[in-house]
């Protein structure tokens, strides 16, 4: 399956309830007559609640909203056009504003592979659904995002630090963490 027809085939599953909405609204613009108003119609919005990029890759991204994460990634596994069934790889990210996770999904018996990305604007108490109920590797890989990154998986089955130690402070792989004393100064 190509890149586009996942990607209709996805976006069909989150339709937009406002892109049937164009709206029509009036431009002002100053002529040497005076004023003059001119319709401007405005683009549709995104058919789908999900947006779509391939950002210089062969794989198509998929970025979805919090809400929605656990019933897309439910949904790319057990509808047999997809059939995503192999996770192999899950990775924490801060973007400076927001944390998130990456999810490298791969379908072993159509030969596809998809990028989903999924973020959270609250960096006090992020938390995203975990995806362990859906691939059970899952569960390692959000442990080492807790761990690193701070981000809390709902619905975790043993959400606890994995690498560091229980009374260890701070998230180390945050663009805002400091250690004083581990701290490589250039």
């Amino acid at each position: 399956m190509t890149n586009e027809a996942l990607q209709q085939l996805i976006g069909s599953w989150f339709p937009n309830p406002d892109a049937k909405k164009v709206s029509e609204t009036l431009e002002v613009s100053k002529t040497e007559e005076g004023l003059e108003e001119q319709p401007k119609v405005e683009k549709p919005s995104n058919p789908s609640l999900l947006e779509f990029t391939e950002e210089g890759s062969q794989f198509l991204n998929v970025i979805v909203q919090p809400k929605h994460l656990h019933e897309l990634m439910s949904q790319l596994k057990k509808n047999p056009e997809t059939h995503f069934d192999y996770l192999f790889c899950l990775s924490g990210v801060d973007w400076g504003e927001e944390l998130g996770v990456v999810y490298h999904l791969e379908s072993t018996t159509h030969r596809h592979i998809i990028v989903v990305k999924v973020s959270t604007a609250d960096r006090e108490n992020p938390m995203l659904d975990s995806v362990y109920d859906i691939w059970a590797t899952a569960e390692f890989h959000e442990r080492e995002v807790f761990d690193f990154f701070g981000i809390i998986f709902t619905n975790h089955p043993n959400l606890k630090r994995l690498f560091l130690t229980e009374e260890w402070e701070g998230f180390p792989l945050r663009k805002d963490y400091v250690d004083e004393i581990n701290m490589v100064i250039k």
